[in-house]
């Protein structure tokens, strides 16, 4: 019998020839960095393959990160996902692929892609409403702003780290409502939110906005995002300004990106506007549905707490890409944009643990004991598939990170 190709995926495999994720790897012996793509349980290093079927791609994909590919625009996307899902699927090119895939274990997975700018949004109608139940109990749940804008804010860039990073637990000042005044020292409300973030190419010109029909043009890909932040140095310092130092500590993405193209079949139309939007955000006509299914699951230290249902999201990427452009500011090449928490309407839907325990009134309770937000040691893990096309599943891979105590 003969032996079997790594190419030859299991059917069902949810990270077979119809998603190919792109990531940048290395290895423990060679430390050389390299754009791969996942297949299977096995990743392909793309520039070699490429040389070694002369393919007029070897240029793109023979890089140290994904940034060139991503600068070259929609037409060179397409082009070369084709080429890799012939290399992967055509018997004939095995003899020049296979001695290019190497098991998924043996790789050392990097940030795939050199970040510009980082903005997080405020997407979800059920986080947000829980957030303003919990700090405006008296009031109304959102502000008067939310069904008419997607809000964000501006992060820091140089703090998004691959999946599998340690994140340190940061310190900074805080007051509770009780304290006297402030102090300082590490956070002891440190909490995750369970995100999809979305990876930027083609570049544009500052003073032009982007409108909801371009946002394909522009993004090429997405991912799994967890967007750490310090619950009270967040509350002491966020008023007037918003997040600042309880968010910039860290930021983890997955280490693979999702093309959009693999995710045709996981669109679907968003939840029911309650107001008119404004023309630049209005996609009542717009040709494609600009939602997500994505199936999110959260896990604490290898235990499920949440399924974060994406499809719910009020706002879309392309209208918060509209949106962050319309006032003329540009796009660069490797920008990224979180969505905001993603959360449904049930408590087990609910990506942060501020709203999982209701701002620590609810403990969760866990194997290794009780938790109300994240104690050090602690793991964090976020994993997600969006629906394929003829009743496959698209893999979107995972983000981790396990927290360390304060420096």
């Amino acid at each position: 019998m003969p032996q079997q190709s790594p190419l030859d995926v299991p059917e069902g495999d949810p990270f077979g020839p119809h998603n190919l994720p792109y990531g940048v790897f290395s290895t423990s012996g060679d430390t050389r960095r390299r754009i791969g793509v996942r297949i299977g349980g096995y990743v392909l290093d793309a520039g070699a393959a490429a040389a070694a079927l002369g393919s007029p791609y070897a240029g793109l994909l023979g890089r140290t990160s994904l940034n060139p590919l991503l600068a070259a625009g929609r037409t060179a996307w397409r082009d070369v996902r084709r080429a890799l899902t012939a290399w992967v699927t055509d018997p004939g090119h095995r003899p020049a692929v296979e001695p290019h895939l190497l098991p998924l274990e043996e790789a050392v997975l990097h940030l795939p892609y050199e970040v510009a700018d980082y903005v997080d949004f405020y997407a979800s109608e059920h986080h947000a409403t829980n957030v303003g139940k919990m700090f405006r109990p008296d009031g109304d749940a959102l502000t008067p702003n939310w069904k008419h804008l997607p809000i964000g804010y501006h992060g820091r860039s140089g703090t998004l780290v691959v999946s599998g990073t340690d994140v340190v637990r940061p310190s900074g000042q805080r007051k509770a409502p009780t304290d006297p005044a402030p102090v300082f020292g590490p956070s002891v409300k440190l909490d995750i939110e369970a995100e999809v973030g979305f990876v930027v190419g083609t570049p544009s010109e500052q003073g032009r906005p982007v409108p909801l029909a371009e946002f394909e043009d522009h993004v090429f890909g997405l991912f799994l995002l967890n967007d750490w932040s310090a619950r009270d140095i967040q509350a002491w310092e966020y008023v007037p300004l918003g997040p600042f130092l309880g968010k910039s500590f860290a930021t983890s993405v997955s280490a693979w990106v999702t093309p959009l193209e693999a995710l045709d079949a996981a669109r679907t139309a968003p939840p029911a506007r309650d107001f008119p939007l404004l023309p630049y955000l209005d996609d009542a006509d717009s040709d494609r549905p600009g939602g997500f299914d994505l199936h999110i699951t959260v896990s604490l230290n290898g235990q499920e707490v949440a399924r974060p249902p994406f499809a719910t999201m009020y706002w879309t990427a392309a209208q918060q890409l509209a949106h962050m452009t319309v006032n003329g500011a540009s796009l660069r090449t490797g920008d990224v944009y979180g969505s905001g928490t993603v959360s449904g309407p049930e408590v087990g839907q609910r990506g942060s643990l501020l709203e999982l325990t209701w701002n620590g009134r609810d403990a969760i309770e866990l194997a290794d004991g009780k938790r109300t937000f994240l104690e050090d040691g602690d793991t964090v893990t976020l994993t997600a598939w969006a629906p394929g096309a003829n009743g496959t599943r698209v893999g979107l891979g995972e983000v981790t990170g396990r927290i360390v105590g304060s420096r």
